[in-house]
């Protein structure tokens, strides 16, 4: 806030007379208002020119805008977002020389008045009749401090109503602070030019160095620019400044405040500045994160909070993640030829987004690709299919037509080809997935459809659950993922997956304390179950072989994950988004501006599993490298329901139970839909408990539902039984899923 002093030039000898005689008269009239401002006589008077006044009661009353700061989760500061560049720092952080020059300059006898100088008015006014101007000010610190402050729409106003409204709440703001914490709000608030406000601000701006570091002549220097900041710029005007600030340094020794010594050294001192660098946007790191971060807090909170509000936001990011990130993507496709790429990496247990790549350079370009970048996703989006299939009770290991052309009886009809050909005949759902067969999906959305709702439908409802937030119109085509969603959305909603079926939002913001210290707003991180954890394990268990056996091979990374790539029509989008039990990342490879084809990228063709996999695996790899090795939770297997002529037919490979306990080889036939039924053998040699032989044998043929008979070990033969006393009861065991 500027504190300059209101110098009025004459410009012409009547017209000057006239405007001079009226200034006086209104200095006049506000001492002669003041000093009867506790008679009854002014009461009236007093009421109307005071109505309206900001609450000066509040606590915040006379505070003034403040940077709101970002810190990463390691407490890294990553930028300060403002609309006017300031620093709050206490009196014990500025130099005891610009304060004094400041009084000096400024308000004199600042210690003696209690907040309106009715002597310097009289002064003031005095002096200006005699010399025909109004150059003399006598606004005391406090008063320009109101001025600059909670009156500041009304700085513009030079009637006397302004005068008294700007007196009164200096009186009141000195009935509350301490001249030390005026002088503190005071000198954090007025303006210095170069768009510094405040002396931290400003000793960076032109010193380089905190506001506790300033030596005499910069001091001196400082406390000169509020009268006029542009005209008297050092960088413009150095000559102006200089001069200035020697009649700062003169006032200082005539009220002496500093010494001879002090003054002709400081006098002599030649003029020195070094502007302290001052990122883009206030944002020192991870810009693209910072973007995220502004664009939440400005949809939480209103323009004046974010931006004048003092607040200190703690986020998630994980800076040396974040390094990892950036590494990963300018390995892969680090030539300025080479498509764009998105990267957003979550921990999906608390939804903490640790590391965000939205771009490749942020100062060229400030659309953010991953939470902005709405494109295609592809096959990535069969996922949605799978989970949905699995809730309505098919099983991994149902089969479908993978034949191309699908022709699905839409209006009108959709054509569906697959990529790798002309498919393989009747495949299982499973098999479908790791190869990510296009005409399997097709018909499995379609084949969704009942009497209450279609396949489409029930598909952008799992993806809704599960963390998508663009709307999805329920066309059979999502499920080869014909609808837009951006890199953020994906991996939140793969993380459901990680958390077998628990969804936690993404988040960028943990918490945000305002300036007095209180938090207003801290994160939810419980998160809702969205799909019964069973499903969940069993697309998980599906998802893993797209890595070890499928479409995603490049993803390896000799731990437990699961994932799926996606490529959209004509090679323009190159998806992967892929997890572990502790992380969760999409990886988006593309041109964003021209959605030109990537038939081929430095030797590749474009798929995911080409472009964007082996990124999502140099990045999860760098990672997790400090982690456990943790595999997913395992859980019980769904209830399958849906069945078919054809799958009450199907003959399965039996597994073998033989060695195994009654209980194991109980869970493994449940697994492959088989029941169980066993008697005992007591003479056998084979440890008590252990299956001696079974029926069929194992890799024999079996229908789905049938039964596998086994044979107990009961341990030692029982003796025989005495005369007299009645044999022993021996019951087999037997069990079905």
């Amino acid at each position: 806030m500027s504190s300059r002093r209101r110098r009025i030039r004459r410009r012409g000898s009547s017209g000057a007379g006239r405007y001079v005689v009226r200034g006086s008269i209104l200095a006049v009239v506000a001492l002669l208002i003041l000093v009867l401002a506790g008679a009854l006589t002014a009461y009236g008077v007093m009421q109307d020119w005071l109505d309206e006044l900001p609450d000066y009661e509040a606590p915040d009353a006379f505070n003034v805008a403040q940077a709101t700061k970002i810190y990463s989760a390691d407490g890294t500061l990553l930028a300060r977002l403002y609309l006017e560049d300031r620093t709050v720092v206490p009196m014990s952080k500025i130099a005891t020389d610009l304060v004094n020059a400041v009084v000096a300059v400024e308000d004199e006898r600042f210690y003696q008045h209690q907040g309106v100088d009715l002597y310097g008015i009289a002064r003031a006014a005095v002096k200006d009749i005699i010399s025909g101007n109004l150059d003399e000010g006598a606004s005391t610190i406090t008063q320009q401090y109101i001025r600059n402050t909670v009156l500041l729409n009304e700085r513009t106003d030079i009637s006397a109503r302004r005068k008294v409204r700007e007196a009164f709440l200096a009186i009141e703001l000195e009935k509350r602070k301490t001249k030390s914490e005026i002088l503190e709000l005071y000198l954090n608030a007025i303006y210095f030019g170069e768009g510094a406000h405040g002396a931290q601000a400003a000793s960076r701006v032109f010193f380089s160095k905190n506001a506790d570091d300033l030596t005499l002549p910069e001091a001196a220097l400082l406390a000169g620019l509020p009268q006029q900041p542009s005209r008297l710029s050092p960088y413009d005007n150095p000559e102006g400044a200089l001069k200035r600030r020697d009649e700062v340094l003169r006032h200082m020794l005539d009220q002496g405040r500093i010494t001879r010594a002090a003054f002709d050294e400081a006098i002599a001192t030649p003029l020195e500045l070094k502007r302290a660098e001052q990122p883009n946007e206030g944002i020192f790191k991870t810009p693209y994160f910072v973007a995220h971060v502004k664009k939440v807090l400005q949809q939480k909170f209103d323009q004046a909070t974010v931006f004048q509000g003092g607040l200190t936001v703690h986020t998630t990011i994980d800076l040396k993640r974040q390094k990892m990130a950036e590494d990963a993507v300018k390995s892969q496709l680090g030539k300025k030829s080479d498509p764009d790429v998105a990267l957003v990496s979550i921990d999906p247990r608390n939804g903490h987004i640790v590391a965000l790549v939205g771009g490749r350079d942020y100062d060229k370009n400030k659309f953010n690709l991953a939470t902005q970048g709405k494109r295609q996703p592809g096959s990535s989006f069969k996922t949605f299919v799978l989970v949905t299939a699995l809730k309505e009770g098919m099983p991994p290991y149902r089969y479908v037509d993978s034949s191309s052309p699908a022709k699905i009886p839409s209006n009108p009809v959709w054509i569906v080809g697959n990529s790798e050909g002309s498919g393989r005949g009747r495949i299982t759902l499973e098999s479908g997935t790791r190869s990510s067969v296009n005409t399997v999906f097709a018909r499995l959305i379609w084949e969704l459809n009942d009497k209450d709702s279609t396949g489409a439908e029930k598909v952008a409802e799992t993806a809704h659950d599960m963390g998508i937030t663009s709307k999805m119109p329920p066309y059979p085509s999502i499920a080869l993922g014909a609808q837009n969603v951006t890199p953020l959305e994906m991996a939140s909603a793969y993380g459901t997956l990680a958390t077998n079926g628990k969804h936690v939002p993404a988040t960028a913001i943990t918490k945000v304390v305002d300036a007095h210290g209180k938090t207003i707003y801290k994160a939810d991180d419980e998160g809702e179950q969205v799909l019964k954890p069973e499903i969940a394990y069993a697309a998980t268990s599906i998802l893993k072989g797209v890595i070890t056996g499928g479409t995603a091979r490049r993803a390896q990374i000799g731990r437990p994950a699961a994932g799926k790539t996606g490529t959209s029509q004509n090679y323009r989008d190159a998806w992967f988004v892929g997890y572990t039990p502790q992380l969760v990342t999409s990886v988006w490879v593309g041109y964003y501006k021209t959605e030109r084809s990537m038939r081929y990228v430095n030797g590749v063709r474009g798929f995911g599993g080409t472009l964007a996999a082996p990124i999502w695996a140099k990045y999860m790899s760098a990672a997790l490298k400090n982690e456990p090795k943790l595999d997913f939770p395992k859980q019980k297997k769904p209830r399958y329901t849906w069945k078919s002529d054809w799958d009450q037919n199907k003959e399965i490979e039996v597994p073998g139970v033989v060695g195994l306990t009654l209980k194991a080889a109980q869970a493994l036939l449940a697994e492959a839909d088989l029941k169980l039924s066993s008697k005992t053998d007591y003479s056998s040699t084979v440890p008590k408990g252990r299956i001696i032989s079974q029926s069929p044998k194992a890799g024999g043929k079996a229908k789905l539902g049938s039964t596998v008979g086994v044979v107990v070990s009961g341990g030692k033969k029982p003796a025989a039984p005495q005369p007299g006393k009645p044999p022993t009861q021996t019951v087999e065991p037997t069990a079905t899923p």
